[in-house]
């Protein structure tokens, strides 16, 4: 018995120096797993792991009393006939490093119940249109007999301190694909986002391998801004279309409350996130293209089966392209792509090249054989307006969608051909395949200004679908009522909308008519009855009370003039100079020489004077003063010596004398008062009170 404990002691002892040599040699593997990688696979997968460097490593699997051995990888596939799946078993795994050996820990596990999904891959990702969502999705076999579980890992692009925060979510399945939703993210932020599933199926599911690191780029949320260039090159057009691709958003944040423990920094939520508002967009922002942007370029020709355009969508990289299309219309839609998904599409419409005076098809290509390189388009011209709609296209491939040319139908012919893989338009003109009479009549038919002799009449124009042949003109007819025979009819022009009609009858009823007419005949017409006022007389009392109001409004305004005139130019007043003659030459009376010897004076009484005397004094003085001034009449009376000196003849003589150079004095008087005047400003100063 103490023997027996004595080698126990030492198998013990050596057992401990084994395990302890063991374990300076080599590391151990960590404790494998099998499984299958679904619910129906048949063969099993072993997988561990060890941390070494060294080369020429071999495992050992043990799963009981199996073994698997002289395994280089740390991995091994296993048929499942070869394992016991239905009960628990151990499996471990021992490394083999050269001289050394390291056993991983043990694992009973029932292999039937375990599975472990492949790790996602082809991840695609998207921004949901109503929601701050990111949708994420991947392909999957047969997904919809495999439900399963996955978690999901965000973080902000360019922010590696930040934490990863984990979601866990149940996976739904859309046409054969996983598919999850991770809610409440910002559309304009970059994201990096890692997955990994499991299935929820069966009883002891592994979580599968963390999906590799997928940068998911901001939405694309405004259409690209094209600015278009067209230049005509002799039936070509060259369209170059050019964008701005990349620059940044202009943004404001605003501070909210602080954020929870335990939340990772930049995934939006309404009470702890920084809000972004957006200010101006500019064209892309950077985070949308932090991945690249490819734009899409498609077009109505090429759609159309058009030759020279047989690739239908273009893709570029650049911020620039340039296409060649023909004259006739089309439509060019431009929308960016990255890796989240597409920005709405910008349609660029160039119209049909305008032509001036479109005329009728001569010829056409219809009923000819249609050759490689030729393109014929017929656009359904409803109205004056032409756009790419109800389009037929012709080409040598597609010759039978001829038939869909219909009757009375206006079109609008083209024809194309390839020139150096260039559309050119060779020829272009109305087209009908077969002419009728217009089915409606002009509508909104008014007459309006009726007068005595005229009126004028308004209509609208006949639609293209209602013409049913090419239209040469209206014919407009005036019947009056009270003659049936009095009938006249007019031709107007397609393009005239209004007419004056005239030479028309007072106090008469007219019936009018209008209606289209093709080169096949004459539509339906709209009629109107009229009638034109009585014809007016003069009005003599208004031809009066105008003629009235004239002159007294010339009165006003001669009388107004006149005082604005006399206000602003006062009249100079012009001295009265009066025209004297002051005798004449035949009257003068001869002056005689007088020798006076002897002078005796004689104080006489009046009373004493004879009555004779007196009256020959009287005759004597009136004889003298015949024509002269009354001066001297007044004078004569001043005083007896004056009158007693008349009586003499020498004293008659000296007073007229001095009578005559008086009135001459005076004269001479007024003449200098006149040179004295000053005129000044049109006003006139007497200056004789300033002379001393």
């Amino acid at each position: 018995m103490e023997t027996y404990r004595h080698s126990s002691l030492l198998h013990g002892c050596v057992m401990f120096v084994f395990l302890a040599t063991i374990s300076k040699a080599c590391e151990r593997p960590s404790s494998p797993q099998c499984f299958r990688r679904n619910e129906e696979e048949t063969v099993y997968t072993c997988e561990w792991s060890l941390n070494t460097t060294e080369e020429n490593v071999t495992f050992d699997l043990h799963i009981n009393k199996t073994l698997f051995p002289n395994i280089r990888n740390t991995s091994h596939k296993i048929r499942a006939e070869l394992l016991i799946r239905s009960r628990s078993v151990d499996i471990w795994v021992v490394a083999h490093i050269g001289n050394s050996s390291c056993m991983s820990p043990r694992r009973s596990v029932t292999l039937k119940h375990i599975v472990k999904y492949e790790a996602p891959r082809n991840i695609l990702v998207s921004w949901g249109k109503n929601k701050n969502n990111l949708i994420l999705r991947w392909p999957w076999p047969a997904a919809e007999s495999y439900p399963a579980v996955a978690e999901v890992c965000l973080r902000r692009d360019g922010h590696p301190s930040e934490s990863w925060e984990t979601r866990l979510t149940n996976v739904t399945i859309n046409e054969s694909m996983y598919q999850i939703n991770a809610m409440n993210l910002m559309k304009d932020s970059v994201y990096q986002v890692k997955i990994r599933q499991r299935s929820n199926k069966c009883i002891e599911p592994l979580w599968s391998d963390w999906s590799s690191v997928v940068i998911v780029p901001a939405e694309l949320e405004e259409k690209p801004e094209i600015t278009t260039k067209i230049r005509r090159i002799n039936g070509i057009r060259e369209v170059t279309l050019t964008w701005r691709k990349d620059c940044s958003l202009e943004t404001e944040s605003f501070p909210s409350a602080p954020r929870p423990e335990g939340t990772s920094v930049g995934l939006a939520a309404p009470h702890y996130s920084r809000y972004r508002r957006l200010l101006k967009p500019k064209h892309m922002p950077s985070a949308a293209a932090v991945k690249g942007v490819t734009y899409n370029l498609s077009d109505t020709q090429s759609s159309h089966g058009c030759p020279c355009m047989n690739k239908k969508t273009k893709n570029t990289e650049g911020n620039n392209y340039t296409m060649y299309v023909s004259y006739s219309a089309v439509n060019i839609s431009v929308f960016a792509k990255n890796d989240a998904g597409e920005s709405p599409k910008a349609i660029v419409q160039v119209p049909a090249e305008p032509a001036e005076d479109l005329k009728i098809c001569d010829n056409t290509s219809l009923k000819k054989k249609i050759t490689r390189g030729t393109c014929l388009e017929l656009y359904e011209a409803e109205n004056a307006a032409l756009s790419p709609k109800n389009v037929i296209t012709l080409t040598a491939r597609n010759k039978g969608h001829q038939t869909q040319v219909k009757d009375y139908i206006r079109y609008l012919y083209f024809e194309h051909t390839c020139d150096h893989r260039k559309p050119r338009t060779v020829k272009r003109c109305f087209f009908y395949q077969k002419e009728g009479v217009p089915i409606r009549e002009p509508q909104d038919f008014l007459a309006y200004g009726e007068t005595d002799t005229s009126v004028d009449l308004s209509w609208k124009a006949i639609s293209y679908t209602d013409q049913r042949g090419f239209q040469t003109h209206y014919n407009l007819c005036r019947v009056k009522i009270t003659s049936r025979d009095d009938k006249e009819c007019f031709n107007i022009s397609t393009s005239k909308v209004k007419y004056h009609l005239d030479k028309l009858t007072p106090s008469s009823e007219y019936i009018i008519s209008l209606a289209a007419v093709t080169r096949v005949g004459e539509g339906p017409q709209a009629t109107l009855t009229i009638n034109t006022k009585t014809e007016k007389s003069f009005n003599v009392s208004l031809s009066f009370g105008l003629v009235v109001g004239f002159f007294l409004l010339s009165t006003m305004c001669t009388f107004i003039w006149r005082r604005i005139k006399d206000k602003i130019f006062p009249p100079v007043p012009k001295p009265v100079i009066p025209e004297f003659n002051p005798c004449r030459q035949e009257t003068q009376v001869p002056e005689r020489k007088e020798t006076v010897d002897d002078l005796t004076l004689h104080h006489l009484d009046p009373g004493e004077k004879s009555n004779s005397e007196m009256a020959e004094v009287t005759t004597f003085t009136e004889h003298w003063n015949d024509g002269s001034n009354e001066e001297m009449q007044s004078e004569g009376s001043d005083s007896e010596g004056s009158i007693n000196e008349s009586l003499n003849p020498g004293s008659t003589r000296q007073a007229l004398r001095s009578s005559r150079e008086r009135e001459v004095t005076e004269i001479e008087q007024v003449d200098t008062e006149l040179a004295m005047l000053i005129y000044k400003n049109g006003l006139v100063f007497d200056m004789k009170a300033e002379s001393p």
